[in-house]
């Protein structure tokens, strides 16, 4: 059994998809046998059964909460949660902060780095580039092709084979087992019984609410189901869509993840609207290098997904699991989601295909291709 320390930056309890991220992946390897702990900042712990219904976690594990000090760019949580690894005499160190994995590579630990995005910054790129050339165990877990592809670039260097495995994100498959068809999950959720368009995720810039917005302006008889944002999001597009005179929309607000598969199950088509610039909650743009948790969701929910043909997203989609329009094309989708509601059969092939696809991209599966052959 291996003892394995996560040091995250995301606080946890919260509502973003870099903290069910986290969660998810802590989890995937104490499900294989592992034994975890996860190190994030904060003074004030959660309970397992609050933590269980946020994130729809089935596998209790260990966290700890560190204070940290503003203005110290988690510097602090970092060295903190290292040392503290170190007395626990873990046998990796697995981090999505570079901080972490350079103090761990310098004390001599193991360590897996998990990249979501590019490095910028004054310091990060130094650092990056000593954990690059460092001698000790590592191994860079990169979340797409795309995003390897684009650090090799902008540092000109290839790194080593053995030293990085692309680790796409995750869906827990047995959350989705057994969902109820379309009219039934409609019927439990209290939602009209027309066809019916879903999409689950926050409202930050890129993530296409706009697009929404002008599809259930013009497609009357589709019911939409907005799943998820900030309460702030939600009442700024729930005041919007009333001025418009929209009434075929349905904002739900943040749901917990343990009853997002309901929900997706509700859609007869699940929509990922992207943009060809997309935000995350800390800002930037991850358009080309992302790999969305909701695309694995979709496509273990059995429902025919329409996604924006965003070049990253063909590394697991293609027509076969997906239909693509162009992004930011609102007649475009409305042709494709109105051809999609009136081919039942069309639906049925897509989502049969997507669930036979999404098979390989289990949390746990993700886990044991991390850090095979790193200890």
């Amino acid at each position: 059994m291996t003892y394995i320390a996560f040091i995250a930056a995301s606080e946890i309890p919260s509502i973003t998809a870099n903290s069910i991220q986290v969660m998810k992946t802590v989890q995937a390897f104490a499900q294989l046998g592992h034994r975890v702990r996860l190190i994030v900042p904060g003074s004030s712990p959660v309970a397992w059964p609050q933590l269980k219904e946020r994130y729809g976690l089935l596998t209790p594990f260990e966290i700890t909460w560190l204070p940290v000090k503003p203005g110290l760019r988690r510097y602090d949580l970092a060295w903190a949660a290292v040392s503290q690894a170190r007395r626990l005499k873990v046998d990796l160190v697995y981090t999505w902060m570079l901080q972490g994995a350079w103090i761990a590579l310098m004390q001599r630990k193991p360590v897996a780095l998990e990249l979501h995005d590019r490095i910028t910054g004054r310091i990060a790129p130094l650092l990056f580039r000593q954990i690059l050339g460092w001698p000790g165990k590592k191994r860079l877990l990169p979340i797409t092709h795309a995003l390897l592809a684009a650090l090799e670039k902008e540092f000109r260097v290839t790194i080593p084979a053995k030293q990085v495995v692309v680790s796409p994100d995750g869906v827990d498959l047995e959350r989705y087992a057994g969902l109820p068809d379309a009219p039934s999950a409609r019927q439990a959720l209290g939602l009209p019984e027309m066809p019916t368009a879903v999409y689950t995720g926050h409202f930050y810039a890129g993530r296409g609410t706009g697009l929404l917005f002008d599809l259930a302006q013009a497609n009357q008889g589709i019911h939409f189901l907005w799943v998820g944002g900030r309460a702030a999001d939600v009442a700024l597009w729930s005041e919007r869509l009333h001025t418009a005179g929209i009434d075929n929309v349905t904002l739900t607000g943040f749901v917990d993840n343990a009853r997002i598969p309901l929900y997706q199950a509700a859609g007869d088509v699940l929509l990922m609207p992207y943009g060809r610039i997309v935000s995350t909650s800390s800002g930037g743009n991850t358009a080309d290098i992302c790999s969305p948790m909701k695309l694995f969701e979709y496509m273990a929910a059995g429902r025919a997904i329409l996604s924006s043909d965003l070049p990253v997203l063909h590394e697991v989609l293609s027509p076969a699991n997906a239909v693509f329009c162009p992004a930011d094309e609102p007649s475009a989708w409305s042709s494709a989601l109105n051809a999609l509601i009136s081919d039942a059969s069309r639906r049925e092939a897509l989502a049969r295909q997507a669930r036979s696809d999404v098979a390989r991209y289990t949390w746990q599966e993700r886990a044991q291709r991390s850090i095979e052959g790193l200890i």
